[in-house]
């Protein structure tokens, strides 16, 4: 009933934060709405259990009358309602060498982790490539292989049928910087 519920909100244009505070306000229990908002998304029943163990403390089990937009809100932030996209071969092989480079970065914050982490699963692989191009390798990093990774991934997004265009001035930035870092 609650999926169904959660489909219909979602089909009249309400975002999957906005369906998930419609719902829990409605029935007053927010792991069911969060469930039912996974599952009309047709986010597999085992991943959307993983998803709301993670956050169930934090956000579910103990929920305020008023807060379910802000909560919606958070558990749409933290990727609860990414839908996975099952990647291309030419993709996965991006995905590799954004891992490379995420490797010869010398670290990285938290924060950008978590973005990577969400757009390699919901495939938006040109926000991933854009967000590795400006960041920096810090000193204890590779440079070299950091920036190469990138001109390869760059390359190859290229190649999707409908590259970016924002890919390119990036590739161009990465090229350059792969030749001040030989």
């Amino acid at each position: 009933m609650l999926p169904t519920l959660a489909r219909h909100a979602l089909s009249r244009g309400r975002t999957p934060a906005e369906a998930y505070a419609l719902l829990a306000r409605r029935t007053k229990q927010p792991l069911p709405a969060a469930r039912a908002v996974c599952l009309a998304l047709s986010i597999p029943l085992a991943e959307t259990t993983r998803r709301l163990n993670d956050c169930y403390d934090a956000l579910l089990a103990d929920p305020r009358p008023g807060t379910e937009a802000d909560t919606g809100e958070l558990l749409e932030a933290l990727g609860v309602f990414d839908v996975p996209k099952t990647p291309t071969p030419t993709e996965l092989a991006v995905i590799d060498l954004f891992l490379i480079a995420i490797d010869a970065l010398g670290g990285i914050r938290a924060g950008h982790q978590h973005g990577l982490s969400r757009w390699f699963t919901t495939g938006n692989l040109t926000a991933a490539y854009l967000s590795l191009t400006a960041a920096r390798p810090l000193p204890t990093g590779d440079p070299t292989r950091y920036w190469a990774a990138l001109v390869t991934a760059g390359e190859l997004l290229l190649t999707t049928p409908t590259p970016d265009p924002r890919v390119k001035p990036a590739l161009t930035h990465c090229r350059a910087q792969a030749t001040a870092h030989p």
